[in-house]
C-alpha cells in the first residue's frame, strides 16, 4: 500500500507541477507582480524544477548518480548557450529527457535558462525560457520511445521545439509590450519572430543529429551499468 501511495503522489507531482504549478507560477508573476519580481518567480519555478525531479527517483540508491550526470549536462548546456547563432540548448535538453527522463530534461532545461542568464541578463522574461526550455525536456521525456526510434522522429520534435520556444518567448514579448495578452499582437509578434523560429528549429535537428549518438549513446550505457 506504501508503494502503490508514493507512486501515485509522483505521478501527481509529474503532472501537476509542470503542466499546472509553473505555469500558474510563471502567470502570476506576470499579472500580479510587477517586472521586478521576476527573480523570485525564477527561484520559485528552479525550486519548483527540483521537486519534479525528485519525484522522478524510482529509487533512492540511484538518486545520487542522477543528480552528478544532471550536473554535468546542465553545465553542458549552459556552454552551449555561448555559440553564436546556432545553440544546442535545446538539443541538449531533448537528449536528456530522452535518455534520463522527462523530470531531468525539465531541470535541464530550466537551469540552464536562469544559470546563462547570469551572464546574458536576468529579466522578467527568464521564467519564460525556464519554462519553454524545461517543457521542451519534459514532453522528450514522455515520448523517448518514439524519438530513438529513428531520425525522423527527431527531425520532426527538433522542428516542433523550435516552434514551440518561439511561441512560448511570443507570449512573454506582448504582455511585456501590452501588460494584457491581445491575439492579434501575438499573431503579429509570431510573424516578425518566423526567422528566429526557423533558426532555433534547424538548429535543434542539427544538433539533435549530430549529438544523439555520441551523447546519447553514453548516456544509455551509464545508465544500464549503473542501473539508473
Amino acid at each position: 500500500m506504501v508503494v502503490i501511495k508514493n507512486s501515485v503522489i509522483r505521478n501527481i507531482i509529474r503532472i501537476g507541477v509542470p503542466f499546472l504549478l509553473m505555469p500558474a507560477v510563471v502567470a502570476v508573476g506576470v499579472f500580479v507582480f510587477d517586472d521586478k519580481s521576476y527573480a523570485f518567480v525564477s527561484l520559485a519555478v528552479a525550486l519548483l524544477s527540483c521537486v519534479l525531479f525528485v519525484a522522478g527517483f524510482e529509487k533512492k540508491r540511484t538518486g545520487t548518480g542522477r543528480m552528478a550526470l544532471v550536473a554535468v549536462l546542465v553545465a553542458l548546456t549552459v556552454t552551449g548557450r555561448f555559440i553564436p547563432y546556432f545553440k544546442p540548448v535545446a538539443a541538449l535538453t531533448v537528449i536528456t529527457g530522452m535518455y534520463l527522463g522527462g523530470e531531468a530534461g525539465f531541470l535541464v532545461g530550466a537551469m540552464a535558462a536562469v544559470i546563462s542568464n547570469f551572464y546574458f541578463g536576468q529579466g522578467p522574461w527568464t521564467p519564460f525560457q525556464m519554462l519553454a526550455w524545461g517543457m521542451i525536456g519534459f514532453i522528450a521525456g514522455l515520448f523517448c520511445d518514439i524519438l530513438k526510434r529513428g531520425k525522423l522522429p527527431l527531425i520532426i520534435y527538433g522542428v516542433f521545439s523550435g516552434i514551440f520556444f518561439s511561441f512560448v518567448m511570443d507570449v512573454w514579448t506582448v504582455l511585456w509590450y501590452n501588460r494584457t495578452f491581445d491575439g492579434s499582437m501575438y499573431l503579429a509578434a509570431i510573424v516578425t519572430a518566423l526567422p528566429y523560429t526557423v533558426i532555433y528549429a534547424v538548429s535543434n535537428v542539427f544538433f539533435l543529429l549530430i549529438l544523439k549518438k555520441p551523447i546519447g549513446g553514453k548516456l544509455e550505457r551509464i545508465c544500464l551499468k549503473y542501473r539508473l
